[in-house]
């Protein structure tokens, strides 16, 4: 019996993860084919020549229209148009602080998506004593940091995730020498967290000590003299 338990929920932790995301992805992708389907032309939808319906065309419809909409508003009429439907958004009072905030959001998210967080560090939160996984972004000089400075010194912005939702959390400005780098890589400190840190990443103290050793003799041998 113990072994058929431990047959039994090794074949839970490699079917689960498997089943779960292709649950996500099959819900996503008839989730947009619902949305866009309904607009296609009827002579140019499938699913009036076939007995069945075909999953995912409305996807595949859907990111070749963005892709279209990118393509045409990278052009001098696109870019006119474009700015004629701000100029209208910009008009609607409530309309537009939501656009903005939106707009904002994503040309910050899509223009800087290779170095959002860069760096895994540990902060010293919510008490003493008390250590939380924080993520460190690309730095930019605001209003924030000058005010903070005679204060506090260099500030730092850092993203706290909460476990096990990391996509919510809290933006602090926190002193540099308060932070603790990692050399954990964002991928496995989001893992960490999503599993309430019983998926930690491998690590080996005596492989790193001397990976260290390693780039301080690199280091020293590459100094004049």
């Amino acid at each position: 019996m113990t072994r058929l338990s431990n047959y039994f929920l090794t074949g839970v932790v490699v079917c689960a993860p498997v089943a779960i995301t292709a649950y996500l992805v099959w819900s996503i992708v008839l989730w947009v084919d619902s949305w866009v389907k309904p607009y296609i032309p009827g002579a140019y939808n499938p699913d009036n020549y076939l007995p069945f319906a075909v999953p995912g065309f409305g996807l595949v419809v859907a990111l070749l229209g963005i892709t279209l909409i990118g393509f045409l508003t990278a052009n001098f009429i696109g870019r006119s148009v474009l700015g004629f439907g701000e100029r209208l958004l910009n008009r609607m009072p409530l309309v537009r602080n939501i656009y903005r905030g939106l707009k904002q959001i994503f040309e910050t998210v899509l223009a800087n998506r290779s170095d959002l967080f860069n760096q895994v560090a540990l902060f010293e939160y919510p008490r003493r004593g008390a250590w939380s996984i924080v993520f460190i972004a690309k730095q930019q000089e605001t209003e924030i940091n000058d005010a903070l400075e005679p204060r506090h010194g260099k500030t730092i912005a850092v993203f706290r995730p909460i476990s096990p939702n990391v996509t919510t959390g809290y933006l602090l400005y926190v002193s540099e020498d308060d932070v603790i780098p990692l050399d954990m890589s964002v991928e496995d400190a989001a893992k960490m967290l999503i599993s309430a840190g019983l998926v930690a990443p491998e690590y080996h103290k005596e492989t790193k000590r001397l990976a260290d050793e390693a780039l301080a003799k690199r280091k020293s041998a590459g100094k004049p003299g």
